[in-house]
Parts: C-alpha cells; sequence; structure tokens
C-alpha cells in the first residue's frame, strides 16, 4: 500500500455548456467507473492523482466510527453520513444523536451556520434566526464523532486533533478501505482532518461499502443509508432523489463537485468536476451511472434537469453513451 502522487490533476473536458448551439463554456474533470472487482469499465482525466474527498468521505467516516463501536439506530447512522439540509428533522436526529452521548450543542467543534438547504436558509433568516452549530450541514458527523469518543471514553475536547485515537482509528479505516496511504492531510471546512487519496481509490471504498456483508459495519452503513436517504442529504437534493430512483444505491455528494454512488453488487462510480462547479456534478454523474448499467429510464429525469440548463456530457462519455441532447438557449 502507497499514496497516490501529489500534483496538479489532469483533467480533461468532461461537461460543455451550449448556448444555442454553441459552446460557451467548459468544464473540466474526471470520472471513473468500477466493475464489483474493482477494474476499472471506463475512466476520463486523471483518477490516480491524490485530491481530496470532501463531504465524500462521510461514508468512510461512519465505517470507521462504527468499527470503534458506535451503535446508532439506521436513521441516526444514516445523518453520521451526511452532509444534511438543515431541516427540523436533520436537527432533531442530530440532537438525539448528543443526548444519547451525554453532550450538546456546545461540544460541536464544527463552525455555527445555518440550514445548507436556501428555503430552511431563508425561513431563518426571515425570522432573525442566529446560526447554530447544530444547523451546520456536518453537524450530524460530529455529533457521531463526539458519541464514539464517549464510548470509548476518549476525551471530547480536542476529538478533532489529528493525533486524537478517534481520528487515527477513521484515518487507519480511509486507509483501508481505499487500499491506499493517505497522500495529505489538511483540515476540512467543518474542522475534521481531511485525507487526501486519489479518485479511482475513493470510488473503490464506495464499492466495498455498497457489497459488504450487512453484519459488517460497512454493510450497516449502507442499510442505514438505502433505508434513510433523506437523512444523508435532503427532500429537496438530488443525491437523496437518485438514491430513492435507483434501487440499493448509496449516493454522497462533496463540496467542490465531488460525488460517488455504488450499487449493491459493488459497481461503483466516482466524479470530480476541476473548477467545483455543481452545476457539472449531476450531468456527469448520470452519465456514469449509466456506463454502470443502470436502467437508463431511471436516470431519465436527471439527465433532463441537465440538458434543460443547456448543460450537455461532452466528450468520450458523450460518444460512448451516444447522447444526444435538446440544446436550450440559457
Amino acid at each position: 500500500m502507497k499514496p497516490a502522487p501529489v500534483g496538479v490533476p489532469a483533467h480533461v473536458p468532461l461537461v460543455h455548456l451550449i448556448r444555442d448551439g454553441f459552446v460557451e463554456g467548459v468544464h473540466h474533470g474526471s470520472v471513473v467507473v468500477l466493475a464489483p472487482d474493482g477494474s476499472a469499465v471506463f475512466r476520463a482525466g486523471d483518477t490516480g492523482t491524490a485530491f481530496f474527498p470532501r463531504s465524500t468521505a462521510k461514508l468512510m467516516q461512519a465505517v470507521a466510527m462504527t468499527r470503534l463501536g458506535l451503535s446508532l439506530p439506521p436513521d441516526l447512522l444514516a445523518l453520521s453520513a451526511a452532509s444534511h439540509s438543515g431541516e427540523p428533522f436533520h436537527l432533531d436526529a442530530a440532537q438525539r444523536i448528543l443526548d444519547g452521548s451525554g453532550c450538546t450543542e456546545d461540544d460541536l467543534g464544527n463552525p455555527a451556520d445555518r440550514p445548507f438547504d436556501p428555503v430552511e436558509a431563508a425561513g431563518w433568516i426571515a425570522a432573525g434566526r442566529p446560526a447554530r452549530r447544530l444547523a451546520h450541514n456536518c453537524s450530524g458527523k460530529h455529533a457521531a464523532m463526539l458519541a464514539t469518543a464517549r464510548h470509548h471514553g476518549w476525551a471530547t475536547a480536542g476529538y478533532l486533533d489529528r493525533g486524537h485515537p478517534l481520528q487515527r482509528g477513521i484515518r487507519a479505516t480511509v486507509e483501508d478501505l481505499t487500499g491506499e496511504q493517505v497522500a495529505y492531510t489538511a483540515v476540512d471546512g467543518c474542522g475534521s482532518p481531511l485525507f487526501a487519496v486519489s479518485l479511482a481509490a475513493l470510488t473503490r471504498a464506495a464499492g466495498r461499502i455498497a457489497a459488504a456483508a450487512e453484519e459488517t459495519a460497512e454493510g450497516r452503513v449502507a442499510r442505514a443509508i438505502r433505508a434513510h436517504p433523506e437523512m444523508v442529504a435532503g427532500s429537496r437534493r438530488d443525491v437523496t432523489a437518485l438514491m430513492r430512483a435507483v434501487p440499493g444505491l448509496i449516493a454522497k455528494d462533496g463540496f467542490e463537485a465531488v460525488q460517488i454512488a455504488a450499487l449493491p453488487d459493488g459497481t461503483a462510480i466516482g466524479v470530480k468536476i476541476a473548477d467545483g462547479s455543481d452545476r457539472a456534478r449531476l450531468p456527469v454523474t448520470v452519465a456514469a451511472l449509466a456506463l454502470a448499467g443502470v436502467d437508463p429510464d431511471l436516470l431519465a429525469p436527471f439527465r433532463n434537469a441537465g440538458t434543460a440548463r443547456g448543460l450537455a456530457v461532452a466528450g468520450e462519455l458523450r460518444d460512448i453513451l451516444s447522447t444526444t441532447t435538446d440544446e436550450e438557449q440559457l
């Protein structure tokens, strides 16, 4: 096992922004589709250089905490792997995790924020409600980290430090699931350690989690996500809608336009859009899922969402899929 190389990824054109038949903009990125045995069905761009998986790492973090003894009901376990929207049921669930471990909102190490969901955020602003740590989209993960630390009798103060036994355990699980040594460690936006791996390795980990036996930590996390996709994202999020549309799919998005998704047999896809533009993430995800064998009829509503904005999957992905696009002026 060795780390992925660190450098500037060699991304390629993946998505075109089309205005009246003219390519007005191009989103570069990388994408990989892995078979259940980990072999590449398709790849474009740079899937071997280390990058930050951002919140897609939460699936691995949830597995790590479960391996370390975290025991939560399925809805709360799904929230521990979430970048939630801050809807009332998300906040209630995060509070339940805190209550169960004897912790409070003040113990959370993530920043205060308003809900990620724009409808919820607008309501908070209109009501004059201040930002709260509980409303941050990572509060479920942080509440679960506190619960894991309490389970072991570890200090909750400093639970985000790289040398804390919780974070050492999470790093070990990341390396086990990805099959790579961590290439670089930074701090994520929520304050937790962020471990750089390659896109191929991240996608491999997603496939392993999706295909794991139910009695394993990986299997418990996958089962919780499948049962409660609304906890992983939110009622108005495309990731939740994808999981509801495709039987057995587990999926997670991350800031800077990262996406992973995996089917129950371990077939998995990974996407990174170079410029971090979220508008390009879904079209490539849908194209990759089609290459992974997902029924095109199940994916049609998501493909149409991209074409309505003039976005078309570009280059080799488009050619393989024989995609045609109803181009619309923007």
